[in-house]
């Protein structure tokens, strides 16, 4: 009897397959990304996705809840919140077409992956 590796789209010990998995990790923004960092850790195309969503939308929360403190002292902070917002929307939607068009294969956030992939890549490789 010979025994051979499983092929990429098993499911993992979560029962989900690569692709849902990367898809899900930007699911609800950091939180689903904390949530797959540890159930995917044995796919690191998984653990990139997780990371990747945690650095963005971690990122992302944080400016917002700074907009929404300076937005109550000046209109234009609301409306740079509301812009923000609006292209944070943008790449959640984008995050999760990509995933799913690379089948869960490691791949760059939209317009921020250049500038997120070096933290996403520590943050994935730190967790065993």
């Amino acid at each position: 009897m010979t025994f051979s590796q499983p092929p990429a789209s098993q499911p993992q010990s979560a029962g989900l397959d690569k692709k849902t998995s990367a898809i899900l990790s930007y699911a609800l923004g950091w939180l689903t990304g904390i949530i797959f960092l540890f159930v995917g850790k044995k796919d690191p195309d998984v653990k990139f996705h997780a990371a990747q969503s945690i650095v963005f939308f971690g990122a992302a929360t944080i400016v917002n809840i700074v907009l929404s403190i300076l937005g109550s002292v000046s209109i234009i902070f609301s409306l740079i919140g509301l812009v923000f917002s609006l292209f944070v929307f943008v790449i959640w939607i984008m995050a999760m077409v990509q995933a799913n068009r690379v089948g869960g294969a490691r791949a760059e956030l939209p317009v921020v992956g250049k500038y997120v992939a070096p933290y996403a890549d520590r943050i994935a490789n730190s967790v065993n």
